[in-house]
Formats: C-alpha cells, structure tokens, sequence
C-alpha cells in the first residue's frame, strides 16, 4: 500500500515537472545565477552539480529511510497515510526540487529521481521526533544544497509567507502555537546561522521584485527578528523598504508606516455586556419605532409630494421677484452719483493740510515712483505679478492708486477691490492704515473682514480680508461678480488658502475677462507665479529701508563675551513640561535634510578670525536648542548698551514665548516694569491683546515684542530698532504615510531669514542678532515648503467639493506644487469616513452644512449633531473652546494647584471637554455677579480666552440659526442639554475617527490608536492625573508627534456610544461580532444584541438624514421612541465588558467539528481517550499555557503527534479544545461534500486508520 501510494504521488510531481511551467523556469534561472555568481562554467559545474545531488540525497535520503523503518508498523502507516497530505504543499512550492529533477533528468538518471522523490517525501513526512533528525540531515549542507532554498520548510513553513499564501490544516499546530508563547519540543531545532538566513532572503526578496502580483513578504520567525538588521541593510540596497513591528518582519515593496494595524495581535478587541434588562427595554422602543414608522410611511411620501410642489412654486415668485427689481439704468444713474461725491470728498482730503502733509509722506515711498507704470500695467493685463522689498509700499499704496484712478475718472462706485492677507492682524492694520491715509473712518470705503469679526459698510470699495474670506465668497459666488481687483498678497509664503485661491482664480479668469488679478510678493521669486499665469508681466519696486547691521551668533559671542556649555543652552519650559525640557537632551533619531545641511555646514566651518572663547562657545553650540538663555544675555547687553528702541524677539510658538516671558519677568532688569514692557503677540490671541505691540511704551521705558513668525511681513511696528532671531519656526509638518500632523520648530528659509532682519530697517537704522552662525544660514533653503504640500487636507478637499469643480484630485494637479496622491487619498479617505462625502466624492446633505461653516470638519459635525440632538449649548462651547487656545493656565509654581482646580472642573466626568463647558459656565455666572477676574484667578483661568470662547458661540450660533438647524428659541435646541452621556456622544460623534483604547495594567494604563500604536496623553489633561479610567475608549480631537505621539483633550466613552455614534459598522463572520475602522476594532457581544445594535445605528442613520434634509423636522416627535431608545442605551451602559485580544474569527466550516465532538454532553477528553485506549494506544498528554491574555491554551500530544487548541478562559476548557482538535483530524474524510446538517455520529475513517490499523482488520477477519 506505501509503495503505491508513493508511485501516485511520484508520478504526478514528475508529470507537473514535465509541463515545465513558470515556476520551474523561475527556479532554474536562479540555480544558473547562483552557479555564475560562485564562477564556475557552465558545463563542470553541472556535471560537479548533479553528482553532488545525487550522492548527497542518496545517503541522506537513506539513512532517513532506516530511521522510519525502525518505528513500529502503525506508525509506518501512518507516515505514509502522511506522504499524501504533504504532497500538495510540495507540489505548490517546491519550484528548487523541480530545478535539481530536472538536473538529474538531464543526464536521463530517471530511476535516481524517483528514489530522490520517494526518500525526501518520507523523510519530510515522518513524526515529528524523526522529521528533525531527517530534516537536519537533509539540510546540513546548507550552502550547496539548492533545496535548502524552498519557500516553505517543513519546520518554519508557517512563519514566512508571501502575503498573498494562505496557510493550510497541516501547518495548523504550528502556527497557533509559535515559539513565543509556548515552549515545546517540536520547537526546539536550533536557528540556522545568521549568514544562511540572510542568503536564503536574498533569494526571497530577489523573488518579490520579480514577482507582480506579490507587493511585501511578513515573516514571524525568531531568526528573522534577530538578523533584522542585516536583512533591512539588504532590502535597501535591493530597493525595498522593510520594517520590524514587535515580533513581525516586513519587506516591502512600498514605503511602510511606522505601525501597521493589521500585524498587532494586541489590536482592540471588545466584548461588550450589557445588562439584559436594558437590553430589552431597549430592543422594546426600537419596535415601537419601527410598527408607528411604518403605518406613517404612506402619510410621509403624500406630504413630501405636497412640499415640493409648494417649493417649485415658492421659486417661481422669487424669480418673478428679482426680475422685477433689476432696473440695470436706475442704478447706474444712483452709482454715478455716488461716484461724483466720492470724487469731491477726495479732492478735498487731499486738498487739506493733514491731506497734504499725508500725501507727501507717500510720495516719498519707492512705490509711488512707479505709479504710473503700475497703473497702466494693470489696465493692459489681466495678471500681473509684483515684487517689492520690504518697505517699498506696495501693501498699502497699490491698492489705493487704483481706487484713486477710479474715483478721480468717476467710476469710484462701480470700483470694488478685494486685498487678501494671510494673516487676521495683517488684513485690521493694513486696513486701519489705509483708511487713516485717506482720512476716512474705518468702515466707509475702506474696510476688512477676517473670520467671525469685520469692520464695512455698503459703500466699502476697498476690502482687506483673509485669503479664506475670500473663498467663502466664491462657495456663494462663483464669479465673483461686482469685483474689479483681486489683490492677492504675501504669495511667497505659500499659505495653503493662498495656493488654493490661484488654482480658483486661474480658473476664473477665462469667464470674467474683465477681472484683474494682482499678485504681490516680497521677495524675488516672481518668475514662479509668473510662469503659472502663461507667462503674466512682472515688475519690481526697488525698497527702501534703513541699513541694517547684522550679527551672526559668533559676532553676538564675541561682542557679549557670553560662554556657551552644555548646560546653559537647555531651555526650561517649567515643571509641567519637564519631557519638553529633557528631550533636548537627546539626539534626534531621525533628522531631515535642512537639520542635516546645517550640521554638515557646522562641522566644516573653522571660524578661525574669532577668539578661542567664541570657538569653545561655538563648538558646544547645540542647535536643537531655542536658546532661552542666550536670548535673555542679548536683551541684557541691548537695554544696558545700545540705544533706545524697541526689540523685537522671533520665536517658534505660544510655549516658547509663555515660557521665555516668565523666564524675562523673573530676571531683576528685564522683569522691571519700570525699565521694561515686555509684550506677547501670536495667532491666537485676542485682537485686543495682538494690538498692544503696536503702541508705545512710557518714556525710559524699552518695549520688548516677543513674536512668532506672523511678524514676519504685512505689519509695521514702527519704533522697532533692534530684531533677534533665533532662526526657527513652528512649522506643521504631515507624515501623509502615517496619517500624523506634526507641529514641530523647524528652520526656517533664508527668504524668512531676510524678512525677520527688515522688519528693524523699517523707519530708522536698526540692527539684527541671527543666533546661528552664517554658515548655517548658508545652509538654509531659499524659500519654505508650501503649507499644501505639509499639511493635513480635510478642509481643503471639502472647500474644493463646494465650488463644484469636479474631482478632487484632477483640481488639486493643476496647483503650482500638487500634494502628493497619498494625502490626497487620505483626506478623501477621512471626509467619507465622517459621512462629508459619499463613495463616489460627492458631498452629502452633512458635507453641504459643513460647507458652510468656518471651521475644521470633524468640529463642524459635533456642532451639527449638537443642534440636531437637542444639546446645543455644552456643544457650541466645546467647540469653540477646541478652535482657540485651551483657557486652563499652568504656572510653573502653582503647577499642582491648576491641575487641582482643572479636576474640579472635570468632576469625575472622564473628560477635558466637560471641564471645559464647567469653567466657561462659571465664568459666566462670575460675570453676572461681578466677580470675573477672582473667578479667573482663582481657578487659573484665561480671561481673554474665555472672551474669545465667548465671541466665536455667538458667531457659530448666528451661523447654525442661518442655516434653520437652530431655533429662536434657545430652550428648545437644549432640551437634552442635561443628559451627559448624550453629550459624550456627541463628542464622540464629531471626533471620530479619533479613537483610543483604553487598557489597564496592573499598575498603569495603555492607549493605543489605529494609526500610531501606543501613544500618550498630555499632561495637562485631566485623564492623565487618573490611575485609572472607567471607560475603554478616549475620543480625542487633535494629536501631536515629538517624539512620540501625544493626543491633547479627550473625553471617555462607553462601547455603547461609539457603536452608535462612531463610524460604519461591518459584520463579522461569526453571530455578534461587529468591525469598525475597517477591521481594526472588533466587537464580540450575543447576536441579539448585535442585531438590535445594528437597526438602531440603520434607524438613528434615517432619521438624521431626514432631518438634514429638512432643518424643520423635530426628531424628538418624528423618532420619539428612537430616541428614547438611544438615550436609555447610552445612559445605561456601565461599560461591563473587558478587553480580549488574539481572537480570531471563526472561518466558515461545512462541519462544525466543535458540536459534533461536544454535542449531548459528550466531553471530547474522555472521547479521545476511549479512541486512543482501545486502538491500543498510551492516553494523551495535555501541556498548558496561560497566555499574556490571561487566557489559557492548551497542546495534546499523542503518538508524537501534537494538536493545539484554541485560547479559553480556564484550564479545562483550553484542554477540551485540544482534544476536539485532535478528533476533528482524526475523523477527518476526504469527502468534502458532506452534508452541513448531518447530525450522524462520527464516522471511524480516513485518519483514525491510522489509530486502529491491524487491530479494525483483524476485527473484519474475525467477522
């Protein structure tokens, strides 16, 4: 019968080796390589070659023959019952057996190919004691051997695999029970040498860039893990990329993220309880919902009927309406008039002494030399492209000489200007300054207008606003029709709106032929914008500005005579911060190429013509450092020794000027009030507060600005004679490959660099203190990185849907510098995911209100949800909150104190969000007393922020009663405002997908997010103050990469409200279990409750949409019981369940082997032993492993056979599902047809010959 069996098996390799398929070329073309690269001709190596086979296989295949003929005959049987199992597999992917028959078939050796056959089939298929030694022996000479190179080894053939190979049964045992979780001993064959692995990936990583369907190889083997380095050098130098997360080594095609979701058996997988009465209260409502929707389902179609035809008659009067009010001569004649009046009042302004005295001062500005040809320029081109120099004038003065022009020809009125700038303060000064060189207040015909605040009237010709106002505008107004001038300025900065905005108007310009665009720039890159423009004309205004003296950081040393060490340079931001303070300490691991220019740069430069002090300083130079310290020794020597005037200091962001600003205040010179006023400005603070750098300070008193890089352009403080830099910026940066927003200090170009250092030579002669050296800034880019190309596109993609202009990614190649495809693909990715978009990129009824709303998309949903669930209050102002600065203070001294009366706030809530909504609601009731500034003081609180907070609810409020979302009537959009868990979930809502895991430890906690692994919580927040934390899951709204990955506020949520209230929900294999974020979080629950789950998220989902598509509709009448439904559920649940991890869900079987063996009662233990005893065997031994998962797996071991069970709660139960293993494979048949739902006993065949063998023939005998 073996000898049969074999013969069958022999034929059927020999034969698929005749046909000669791919593979066998594939193999044989590497053997040939492999026999070049070693230098040996062709014709001796293969006569040497074969020899080498044959002798080597013929005695080790024999000697593997006596070793199986020494076993007993039931195990010989069963070994050759094996062969059959293991001939597929061989079969599959043996392509170097082919390459060494088809050696040996050449030199027509026919008989030693079987005998080669037959001794590796059965040494490769013996018990496992035996197939070690075999195998060992067959492979021991590894290097000449060409099948030690197989894909597959029978003893790692499961811990490597090319992703698109599936693992079969037999390698089942194997796999589920790897050496990292159970040490047994089929595992305990000694590793191959470093350098036989690493040759043997060489030929696997050679097969994969050959391969086209294959993209990455996923290696579980210990070996492999050991050699990473080795193998990672290889791959780069093939061309790959690889990568090592925890236990698995991926080679790639591809570039790979820093986590892979997919590889961690730690992912999140929950198993949701909840109590069984709720349940069916629950499940209760949601069928009184679904019986009263269905008897109104025919009442509902009639009366949508009704109201659109009511709608298609309400637009035919409107359109009546516009017609009859369009008298086109009517108001040319008004607009004539109020042009002739325009034109007097200018001739008198400019007539009068101030008007005289004002129009001198501009004469005297470069740009006015260039008036004239500016003038007719414009009037010639339709684009035109302007470069002037810091100072020339070209901000305020071009604007003005065309209004000018049109007021002086009588066409004042029908001239209307738009100015973007890219700054908030930049759009009110340059207004402000505008309007005072006219004489007129602002408002009247100059005005701005930046987001949630503007100054305008209906005569206001000439608009200063933000480039996002300006494609506001464009979402209502595709032509921009009234406008005549677009001025679009600081283009060089590449704003992301900025780059945005050229795209739109470029495209604008072939409808409005008459529209003149504008573009103005500082510096000389204008060939870049022209170009894009069709070639548009350019002209330069020379500057004027002051000279500047300017110091390097070795001349600022050797003027101060200040020492630099190695301790002096660390930056202190205070105890909250103290990682911030010692990350300075350690080297970056991984640098960029400007961090790598500079410190090449450095190490070249000898600065030989400086004192040996100023080198010793300069060589422990630490440029990753700020430089706090140096800062305040170059204010010191400033106030003590150099003339009056006020500095201006350029930092990266609001830490570094809160943390310098206290540093300065504690300092006996620079804290002095009376010699000293030290003032703040960044993006977001208050216009009030932004506004204080431009006023002057007290006689003897010196004014010290500490600035971002905001004051780079567009603003002019005036009494500015000294600038210090410390040459970087806050820059956000988006890893597009990790989905991750880093907001890091970077340096900056040497454009910023020019900018910074005219900012003193505005109105007097000034100076400038560069704290790096001028090699570095050699070392600089010319110009930044465009803000398109490193930041995260959400908004964007949804502003780009709202103009219609087709798809996203066909509008996004037309910009001057296109983002790459993958960020791209990612904002798509997280708009559909938040229901914005729909699967074919059109916008949703959601997207289209999220449209309207100025703020991130993920805050513009919560706002949304809040209004449409009735808890509208508590929403707007977390919302506001998260778009301004966080209003919670935390001194450096009174750091435990603040973080005592932020957890006052949070009450045991779980979240920063509802502290928030605690402190504002405070403040308020402070303030209706009188008492607002104690309460701030006393509770460590921001007044200004608080203020802002307030300014931005009654803007986002007017927006939302715009849109019909809210009602007049502020108690009926907050009847629900009490319910706290509703409103968690609508947190959880608009902050999805930011989700993280919360896992307790036995002393600490974990949290860990799909697209970053483990990450931290900051320290400012309330959660990271609690050991532990009652709810798995933290929504979060904004992380943050250092160097490790930090996510800010976040809010705990039950399982019950992110199924509801998170994302699509995908249904598992098996009954209750559900997916979310497309497999990464698993939900394991009874199916009842995963059904009733189910229709209420499809219930909740209709009703939404229904009201979004009629703002009028009242949900809580429409789904009454719904509701109730959803507020019981998220209210109730106590968040019972537990963690659960490794849990695989079941495949489809046609035999559900696990109720045949357990079915009745029957315990499958006793069942294996009865087999076992009476085929006259030992009874089984059963090894167990209580995993890292607190759950226990189990090993039974019989006739050196091992079978692995599945993980279970206890012992018992792990080893029941050994044995169940066990006797699945030994009734295992080769009829794959069996009937599903035959419920017969388990047939003794196939397998369980192996068991009972002479003993059920000589039963048959005796019959």
């Amino acid at each position: 019968m073996r000898e049969a069996i074999e013969e069958k098996v022999i034929e059927k390799v020999l034969v698929k080796e005749d046909e000669k398929g791919e593979e066998t070329k594939i193999a044989e073309s590497i053997v040939l390589q492999k026999k070049e690269e070693e230098g040996k001709s062709e014709g001796a190596a293969t006569g040497k070659y074969n020899k080498h086979i044959s002798m080597e296989f013929l005695k080790n295949m024999e000697n593997g023959r006596a070793s199986a003929n020494k076993s007993d005959k039931d195990v010989e049987m069963a070994n050759v019952m094996n062969i059959y199992d293991g001939a597929l597999v061989i079969m599959a992917l043996g392509a170097h057996l082919y390459a060494s028959l088809a050696h040996l078939r050449k030199s027509k050796n026919m008989q030693n190919s079987k005998l080669i056959l037959r001794s590796f089939l059965l040494g490769s298929c013996c018990t496992s004691t035996k197939k070690k030694s075999v195998s060992n022996t067959i492979f021991s000479n590894k290097n000449n051997n060409p099948l030690f190179g197989l894909p597959l080894l029978f003893l790692n053939s499961n811990e490597t695999s090319f992703v698109a190979k599936r693992r079969g049964f037999c390698g089942y045992a194997v796999e589920q029970f790897s050496d990292d979780e159970y040490e047994c001993d089929f595992e305990s064959h000694k590793a191959s040498s470093s350098v036989a692995n690493v040759d043997e990936w060489k030929w696997k990583l050679s097969l994969l860039l050959r391969s086209e369907t294959d993209q990455e190889i996923v290696s579980k083997d210990r070996k492999d893990r050991r050699d990473y380095e080795q193998i990672s050098n290889l791959a780069r130098r093939m061309g790959l990329y690889s990568e090592l997360y925890g236990k698995v080594v991926v080679a790639s095609k591809v570039p790979l993220p820093n986590y892979r979701s997919d590889l961690d058996d730690k992912r999140p997988q929950r198993e949701v309880v909840i109590p069984l009465s709720l349940q069916r209260r629950v499940e209760g409502l949601l069928q009184e919902h679904l019986d009263r929707a269905q008897l109104k389902a025919e009442n509902v179609d009639g009366s949508a009927d009704d109201a659109k035809s009511i709608d298609q008659t309400e637009d035919i009067s409107l359109d009546e309406n516009k017609d009859s009010f369009l008298d086109r001569s009517v108001m040319e004649r008004v607009l004539q008039r109020r042009s002739l009046r325009m034109r007097n009042m200018q001739r008198a302004w400019q007539e009068s002494p101030e008007g005289r005295k004002m129009m001198d001062f501009r004469k005297s500005l470069p740009a006015f030399k260039e008036k004239e040809r500016l003038l007719q320029a414009i009037a010639r081109n339709q684009v035109i492209v302007i470069s002037g120099e810091t100072g020339c004038g070209k901000t305020t003065q071009l604007p003005q000489y065309i209004l000018e022009s049109e007021i002086k020809s009588g066409r004042g009125a029908f001239c209307s200007i738009i100015c973007t700038q890219p700054r908030r303060i930049s759009a009110m000064s340059v207004a402000d300054r505008v309007s005072a060189e006219r004489g007129e207040p602002l408002g009247e015909a100059v005005g701005y207008k930046v987001r949630l605040e503007g100054v305008k009237g209906k005569n206001t010709h000439l608009l200063f606003c933000t480039s996002g106002i300006l494609l506001r505008r464009l979402l209502s107004d595709h032509n921009l029709n009234g406008i005549t001038h677009v001025f679009v300025d600081e283009i060089h900065e590449r704003g992301m709106n900025e780059d945005f905005l050229l795209i739109v108007l470029k495209d604008l310009l072939p409808r409005r032929q008459d529209l003149r665009l504008i573009l103005m720039s500082a510096t000389l890159n204008a060939e870049l914008f022209s170009n894009y423009f069709g070639g548009a004309p350019t002209i330069h205004i020379p500057g004027f500005t002051y000279p500047v003296r300017v110091q390097f950081l070795e001349d600022v040393l050797e003027m101060t005579g200040y020492k630099l060490t190695s301790f002096n340079q660390i930056d202190d931001y205070g105890q909250e911060k103290m990682w911030k303070t010692q990350r300075q300490l350690v080297p970056r691991k991984r640098k960029n190429q400007i961090t790598t220019l500079v410190e090449d740069a450095l190490n070249k430069s000898s600065f030989e013509n400086y004192s040996s002090r100023a080198r010793d300083s300069l060589a422990c130079w630490m440029p990753d450092c700020i430089g706090f310290n140096l800062i305040e020794a170059v204010l010191c020597h400033i106030c003590r020794k150099e003339r009056p005037g006020a500095v201006l200091v350029f930092m990266t962001g609001w830490e570094d000027i809160s943390s310098l600003r206290d540093q300065l205040k504690a300092h006996p010179l620079l804290g002095d009030p009376n010699r000293v006023l030290l003032v703040t400005c960044h993006g977001s603070m208050a216009t009030s507060e932004q506004k204080l750098i431009f006023e002057k300070p007290p006689p003897n008193v010196r004014k010290i600005v500490l600035a971002t890089n905001m004051a780079e352009a567009s603003i002019t403080i005036n009494d500015i004679v000294f600038v210090v830099d410390c040459g970087k910026a806050k820059e956000t940066t988006y890893d597009a490959l990790n989905n991750t927003p880093c907001l890091l200090p970077s340096w900056i170009s040497k454009a910023s660099a020019r900018q910074r250092k005219g900012r003193a030579g505005r109105v007097q002669p000034g100076e400038c203190y560069h704290l790096y050296p001028r090699c570095v800034y050699e070392a600089f880019a010319e110009y930044q990185l465009p803000e398109l190309l490193r930041t995260p596109l959400n908004s964007l993609c949804l502003q780009i849907k709202s103009l219609q202009v087709g798809s996203i990614g066909e509008f996004l190649s037309a910009a001057l510098q296109p983002p790459e495809s993958l960020a791209v693909q990612n904002a798509i990715g997280f708009l559909k995911m938040i229901g914005a978009l729909d699967e074919k990129e059109n916008l949703t009824n959601l997207g289209k209100y999220l449209t309207m709303l100025p703020v991130d998309p993920k805050l513009g949903k919560m706002l949304i949800m809040g209004a449409i669930f009735h808890c509208f209050d508590p929403v707007l102002t977390i919302v506001s909150g998260l778009s301004v600065r966080d209003p919670f203070l935390l001194p450096q001294d009174k750091k435990d104190l603040a973080g005592t009366a932020k957890s006052r706030f949070s009450a045991k809530d779980y979240s920063d969000h509802m502290a928030l909504v605690r402190a504002y609601e405070g403040w308020k009731e402070a303030e209706r007393e009188g008492s607002a500034y104690e309460y701030c003081w006393r509770n460590f609180l921001s007044a200004q922020t608080l203020q802002a907070i307030h300014s931005l609810r009654k803007q986002f409020n007017f927006i939302l009663k715009d849109t019909g979302l809210v009602e007049e009537d502020a108690s009926s959009s907050n009847k629900l405002s009490h319910n706290q868990s509703l409103v968690r979930a609508i947190i959880c809502s608009g902050l999805y997908p930011g989700i993280a895991s919360v896992v307790h430890r036995e002393t600490s906690m974990t949290f860990k997010t799909m697209d970053d692994g483990q990450v931290f919580l900051y320290a400012n927040s309330v959660n990271a103050r609690y050991e532990t934390i009652p709810y798995p899951w933290l929504v979060f709204g904004e992380k943050v990469k250092v160097n490790t990955v930090f996510i800010r506020d976040s809010t705990g949520v039950s399982d019950s409200i992110l199924i509801l209230f998170g994302g699509a929900l995908a249904c598992g294999v098996q009954a209750g279990h559900l997916k979310m974020l497309d497999g990464y979080i698993d939900f394991f629950m009874d199916h009842n409750l995963a059904e009733c789950f189910l229709k209420l998220k499809e219930e909740l989902d209709k009703l939404l949409q229904k009201k979004l598509q009629d703002p009028n509709l009242d949900i809580l009448k429409e789904g009454k019981y719904l509701m109730l439904a959803v507020q019981e559920l998220v209210s109730g649940d106590q968040c019972e369940g537990r963690f659960v991890f490794g849990r695989e869900s079941k495949k489809p079987k046609i035999i559900n082997d696990n109720d045949r063996f357990t079915k009745d009662g029957a315990n499958p233990k006793s069942l294996l032993q009865t087999l076992l005893m009476r085929s006259g065997h030992s009874p089984p031994k059963y090894k167990t492993k209580h995993l890292k998962t607190n759950e226990f797996r189990a090993l039974v071991e019989f006739k050196g056979m091992q079978f692995v069970g599945k993980p279970k709660r206890n012992k018992q139960l792990a080893e029941g599902d050994a044995a169940i293993e066990a006797l699945a494979w030994l009734t295992h048949t080769s009829n794959n047809n069996q009937n599903e739902h035959d419920d017969s006993q388990p047939d003794v065949t196939d397998n369980m010959l192996k068991l009972l063998g002479k003993r059920r023939r000589s039963k048959r005998h005796s019959g």
